[in-house]
């Protein structure tokens, strides 16, 4: 596990209560695995892939799903598909930009080697760019990891930080990577749980905030060194990417999904996310709330009423939110490709930078 959770450090977020692990975990049948690949030799890496089964039969029982590009300079395969028929057949990867066709490939390979019958596959697998601390053009990540990712898969609490496809990223100039947090939205005798997990690559150290504490410009270059260009050529910018995946089990229809997704958007501008031109800011929310099977000629569907989704977005948002501070709180500082170092957000400034602004329990 990483460092810490924001909560362990009694800083809390939002209004909603959340959910027993406060993860993506909280809406049952999920289950997450993480592949992580570290090394030094032959090549510097910092990689890996990130696996998230909405439920173990999803390849023969669908789920509703929508997607939001809210800056599309990144990729998220199977969105054409998803968009046109708005179900969700395959476990989700998120991995490093230039992996992830194998990646794809690998959940392919996987659903041929399980046996599935499906006629074809076309996953959903997400990306970020890990290349200012791994070597990305020896392009690491195999199809055995992707596999291992899949069978590692577990429910419970969640990996955060410097692992699996989140190992190598950046985060507002910080170490980032993997987070997840959870909300419950009670409302009119229903209880259903928004969850997100995020892989967090993205924003300018003067942009963050957690909880409206502008937290980047008490923690700044002065305090944490933090870099610049985080490409070859690039000037200083906002640019990077996130991934963010929404799941409930609310019973949504695939625009329901759709509008949910959005609202990742709040979450992530709470944070500090302003969806800069260079950056590939992606979201994709499923509803375990309707399963429909494979071969199905006809389904029995139930939806939420639309008067009933301002809670849920609420939950998204807030849910979006704590789950980028966490992927910052549990990353850990890391050196890589070409020796560049890339620092934690440290735990001590963050309480102060909360208490100058807020008490903090």
């Amino acid at each position: 596990m990483g460092r810490a959770r924001l909560r362990d450090l009694g800083i809390k977020l939002g209004r909603l209560s959340t959910g027993p692990l406060n993860a993506i975990t909280d809406v049952a049948g999920i289950v997450v695995g993480h592949s992580t690949l570290i090394r030094d030799k032959p090549a510097i890496v910092r990689t890996g892939v990130t696996m998230i089964w909405p439920h173990r039969d999803i390849f023969t029982d669908y789920c509703f799903a929508g997607f939001h590009s809210f800056n599309g300079n990144g990729e998220m395969t199977g969105t054409i598909w998803l968009a046109e028929q708005g179900l969700l057949s395959s476990p989700i990867g998120i991995t490093c930009t230039h992996c992830v066709g194998v990646v794809r490939d690998a959940i392919c390979s996987y659903a041929a080697k399980k046996g599935v019958k499906q006629a074809f596959h076309l996953p959903v697998v997400a990306e970020t760019h890990d290349g200012w601390l791994s070597d990305a053009e020896t392009f690491p990540v195999t199809e055995a990891m992707a596999h291992e990712a899949l069978e590692k898969a577990k429910g419970g609490p969640v990996e955060e930080g410097n692992v699996g496809g989140g190992t190598g990223m950046i985060c507002h100039e910080f170490k980032g990577g993997i987070g997840t947090a959870s909300r419950i939205a009670a409302e009119a005798g229903d209880s259903f749980t928004v969850g997100v997990l995020v892989q967090a690559n993205y924003g300018a150290r003067d942009l963050l905030r957690v909880d409206g504490v502008p937290v980047g410009r008490e923690i700044n270059h002065d305090v944490v060194p933090g870099h610049r260009a985080p490409f070859q050529g690039a000037p200083a910018t906002t640019d990077g990417s996130i991934i963010v995946i929404l799941a409930t089990d609310a019973p949504l229809l695939p625009i329901q999904c759709q509008r949910l997704a959005r609202r990742a958007t709040t979450g992530l501008g709470w944070a500090g996310g302003i969806g800069a031109n260079g950056s590939g800011d992606i979201f994709l929310a499923f509803s375990t709330g309707n399963c429909i099977a494979r071969d199905a000629q006809h389904a029995d569907v139930r939806m939420l009423g639309a008067e009933r989704m301002t809670l849920l977005f609420r939950a998204a948002a807030e849910a979006t939110e704590e789950a980028i501070i966490n992927a910052l709180t549990a990353a850990q500082t890391m050196t890589g490709f070409q020796g560049r170092t890339l620092y934690e957000l440290p735990h001590d400034k963050l309480k102060q930078a909360m208490a100058k602004y807020r008490p903090v329990s």
